[in-house]
């Protein structure tokens, strides 16, 4: 990311904290997000789409549904993040927003690299060898994949809206096409 975007999200977690919530923490957010990327994306690769419906808008969970029947196994089993597999969380596009009813919005796109042992086929398209990582010796040899996903994160800051987080978009770039 380059540093005027750095810069960006900065000032705009700034006015989050100006306008909307001055308890607004970027540490506090991330970790959060983190957690619930991790039990998201466990729900899906076990195909219990109907518990994430508090955690994740209705069109979003509707394509979902559709995609993760025709998925095969193996990428199935990768969408899964242990939350000590994940190795780094960064922070994509933040927006703010208004709609035609004054209705206020934030929404925060995270983008999670993680470490998976899924049985994917060597040759995952644009996955380069690079991302292969091999644990233990030739004997207890454990293959894991460097995958990384995009949740993008919403809240209404309305005046009496509920304080909760809603994911409103989920992509696993090269699994969940």
């Amino acid at each position: 990311a380059s540093p005027f975007a750095w810069l960006r999200t900065r000032f705009y977690y700034l006015l989050i904290r100006l306008y909307f919530d001055q308890e607004f923490s970027v540490e506090e957010f991330t970790r959060g997000a983190k957690q619930a990327f991790s039990v998201v994306s466990k729900l899906l690769s076990q195909r219990k789409l109907d518990l994430l419906e508090e955690l994740v808008s209705a069109e979003v969970l509707q394509v979902l549904k559709e995609k993760i029947s025709l998925l095969p196994d193996s990428h199935r089993d990768a969408l899964a993040a242990d939350i000590d597999a994940i190795m780094y969380t960064t922070e994509g596009d933040v927006r703010i927003y208004y709609d035609d009813d004054g209705m206020k919005f934030v929404s925060i796109l995270m983008c999670f690299w993680y470490l998976n042992g899924a049985n994917l086929p060597d040759e995952v398209p644009g996955e380069a060898k690079v991302f292969q990582i091999v644990f233990g010796d030739e004997n207890t040899k454990e293959k894991k994949h460097l995958l990384t996903a995009n949740y993008e994160f919403q809240r209404e800051f309305t005046e009496g809206a509920k304080p909760d987080w809603t994911i409103t978009r989920i992509e696993h770039p090269r699994l969940l096409e």
